[in-house]
């Protein structure tokens, strides 16, 4: 089964992480040093691990998965939680890396989904 959620806010520190190319999400029951970072957003659950060729939908923007840190399924599935990375490069530089290959970042707005859809 698909990982379908909704972003429903951003934390004061998101446009930080944004302008370097990063955007940080959590469940939106985060804990404050960690919600400001954020886009947060409702919680679901992930029934498989996320594996490069996989596509992530952010707003209306779609991507392919390039690369998965060693950490990154577990935090998502824990808390909701891991880095989008928008180089599309092979590898993750950190194990909380989830690595996108597509045009552009996305500009989400609360109300807008996140989604992962295995392939």
């Amino acid at each position: 089964m698909d990982y379908k959620t909704t972003v429903t806010n951003f934390g004061e520190l998101y446009g930080e992480f944004y302008e370097q190319g990063m955007i940080v999400v959590f469940n939106d029951n985060a804990p404050g040093e960690l919600a400001e970072l954020s886009a947060l957003h409702t919680a679901a659950k992930l029934d498989k691990d996320v594996r490069p060729g996989d596509t992530v939908l952010l707003g209306n923007k779609k991507y392919t998965v390039s690369a998965v840190g060693k950490e990154a399924n577990y935090t998502l599935r824990k808390m909701g939680h891991c880095t989008f990375v928008f180089t599309g490069a092979e590898t993750a530089e950190l194990d909380g890396h989830i690595v996108l290959k597509g045009e552009g970042m996305p500009e989400i707005k609360a109300g807008d989904p996140f989604e992962i859809y295995f392939k």
